[in-house]
């Protein structure tokens, strides 16, 4: 059974969220909280294995709770896993997110489908960004633009998205799953992050990171195909190989790149960006 804590200011938000969950026979609402300092004290208590988690709140935003709730020794030898859902236009908030350790950000726009996988993701250990998000982390990634400032945010203006320390605490492993960075195949569309060969083009990834990280041809092609938000089965179904052979190259270049999950991969992408 899968223990979901439910965090948001608003009691009609909540209750939404929980009649979504409440017909899922593996899914069990332990808790909610309308705020970031009860889901720091809701988490100690219950421990869940799922925090679906709002931004903007009263006392403590979700981003800071984030941090308490994950700090070490906070949170024991099985810290939850904290999805982030937000409004459309506050992905802002998205590498603040990232950097305070959440494992998956999705929109509340998102289909109620789409918000019961994302609990089942993280439950099993992956991490996970929905589709719209992918293209704001492309986006802010290749821009290099400055931290939010906003809540959570301990740096501003000044900082930079090139160098936040992105630690999203879920296993490696993940990589096999085709999870993270849940994003469509058009979902990259634009990004300039392709692949050499396969129709795809490379050139905006810089050749000298990809040298230094000592990628071979084959896993800058499944890296460039990760940056645009394509899973397993279809990075198999692009470059004509087994999903069991992608699989295999993705937990190498999560290994090479000292990434923990495919949505580091994505950020190394287009923070190594070139032309």
């Amino acid at each position: 059974m899968i223990r979901v804590l439910l965090v948001d200011d608003q009691a009609l938000v909540r209750s939404g969220f929980r009649i979504i969950l409440s017909v899922e026979s593996d899914i069990e609402v332990v808790g909610e909280a309308a705020d970031g300092l009860e889901a720091v004290a809701l988490a100690a208590e219950l421990r869940p294995d799922v925090i679906c988690m709002d931004v903007e709140m009263p006392n403590l935003d979700g981003i800071a709770a984030t941090r308490r709730i994950l700090a070490p020794g906070t949170a024991g030898s099985e810290p939850p896993a904290v999805l982030v859902l937000t409004t459309f236009g506050h992905e802002e908030y998205l590498f603040d997110a990232l950097a305070a350790g959440v494992s998956g950000f999705l929109l509340k726009t998102a289909r109620a489908e789409q918000f019961v996988d994302a609990v089942r993701t993280l439950a099993a250990g992956h991490a996970l960004l929905g589709p719209d998000v992918t293209r704001a982390v492309m986006s802010r990634a290749a821009g290099g633009s400055g931290g939010s400032g906003g809540p959570g945010s301990s740096g501003g203006s000044g900082s930079t998205d090139r160098t936040l320390p992105i630690t999203i605490p879920r296993s490696a492993a993940n990589g096999g799953s085709g999870a993270g960075a849940g994003a469509g195949a058009g979902a990259g569309a634009g990004a300039g992050a392709g692949a050499s060969g396969s129709g795809h083009d490379d050139r905006t990834i810089d050749p000298a990171a990809l040298d230094r990280v000592g990628l071979t041809e084959r896993e800058r092609e499944v890296l460039a195909l990760i940056a645009l938000g394509r899973s397993n089965a279809e990075i198999a179904g692009e470059l004509f190989l087994g999903e069991a052979t992608i699989k295999t190259h993705v937990s190498k270049i999560l290994q090479k790149l000292g990434a923990r999950d495919r949505i580091q991969a994505v950020v190394w992408a287009h923070t190594h960006g070139g032309r």
